[in-house]
């Protein structure tokens, strides 16, 4: 059997963009948990398509067994055992003096370093991988963990914090192109205003470099423009004034909305009757939401019940690029992730020259 006998969806207007891209600029991708068939048919279908070397940490043997048995082909899928690998004691050594440097000491350190997630965010973090996707069986505590632990941040972002991507040609008022880019949907329960702005700016910069034009950015609330001044109304409206002065800044030609109210940011025959300066020419492709509980919820049931098809969590804030996907995750959900990660690879320094 090969994955061409495998269920993989066809591509969809972002995937297909995505795998074009990469087809001309390959990328290593490390997975954590690589005893998992999913990611066996996923980086057997990435070698097959030419476009990501994947990397599957684990024990060798046992997925190599798994691969066997489900008939599919390891050829080019480079799978490592953290606790044999012949960089643990490099990584060893690595973290003792990033730890003397925190004025703190490690009480094992090779066996910190074999575990896998751990591992992997070194291997990113030291150019050995050029981005890392995890959670597939992991608890999203862990992957953050890890990440923060190894992976330096990015000075320009106010902190760790999650971007879903998704595609719903079916839907109406589904961005300008069936698309929509979620902000934050899995790190942050109560974001400052200042983290709110942040995300935004640094979430349009994101849509900008998968969809190829200046995305419309809208900071959601129960209200619009004031009509419900309710506390958490009034911190949108100032992380918006924020994230615009933010965007000048930086030389960012976006449009920057809110508070305002989802109908208004993604019909405009709704934002003409609700919004007296109607200045917006297209729906929203960025959504930024006032917390965790709003942007989690409404994701998922996007997904599950109006069968929006959604890739990531990318996670942001990261001199790295890395994702953690849900346990629940299908295959064609991880491989369109996993190509997310590899795209924003090629030009991360391009989006982040620092």
């Amino acid at each position: 059997m090969t994955t061409s006998d495998i269920s993989f969806p066809e591509a969809n207007e972002l995937t297909k963009h995505l795998f074009a891209v990469l087809k001309r600029h390959p990328k290593r991708i490390v997975f954590t948990e690589g005893q998992d068939e999913r990611v066996i048919r996923v980086a057997a279908k990435l070698v097959e398509m030419e476009i990501v070397a994947p990397i599957l940490l684990g024990d060798k043997n046992r997925i190599r067994a798994m691969a066997a048995s489900m008939g599919v082909s390891l050829n080019f899928v480079h799978v490592l055992d953290p606790r044999t690998a012949s960089d643990l004691d490099l990584f060893c050594r690595r973290l003792e003096k990033m730890e003397r440097y925190r004025g703190r000491e490690v009480a094992d350190a090779r066996e910190m370093m074999a575990r896998p997630h751990n591992f992997a965010a070194m291997m990113i973090q030291y150019s050995q991988a050029d981005g890392m996707v995890s959670g597939n069986q992991a608890n999203p505590a862990l992957i953050y963990r890890s990440l923060i632990n190894f992976v330096k941040p990015n000075p320009d972002v106010a902190k760790l914090y999650s971007v879903v991507a998704m595609v719903a040609p079916h839907l109406n008022h589904f961005g300008s192109e069936g698309m929509l880019f979620l902000t934050d949907c899995g790190v942050n329960p109560e974001p400052s205003v200042d983290e709110l702005a942040s995300f935004a700016v640094e979430t349009g910069k994101l849509a900008e470099h998968f969809m190829g034009h200046v995305p419309r950015i809208a900071l959601l609330s129960h209200s619009t423009h004031g009509s419900m001044p309710t506390a958490s109304a009034k911190k949108v409206a100032a992380a918006a004034v924020q994230a615009r002065e933010l965007a000048k800044l930086q030389r960012l030609d976006y449009e920057i909305d809110g508070e305002v109210q989802a109908d208004v940011a993604l019909d405009l025959a709704a934002a003409e009757v609700k919004v007296s300066d109607k200045r917006a020419e297209k729906s929203a492709d960025v959504l930024v939401f006032p917390n965790l509980d709003a942007a989690n919820i409404s994701f998922k049931l996007l997904e599950h019940v109006a069968g929006a098809q959604m890739y990531g969590h990318l996670l942001c804030g990261l001199s790295r690029p890395a994702a953690q996907v849900p346990k629940t995750v299908t295959v064609e959900s991880l491989l369109g992730t996993v190509a997310l990660v590899g795209v924003e690879a090629i030009k991360y320094r391009q989006l982040y020259p620092e």
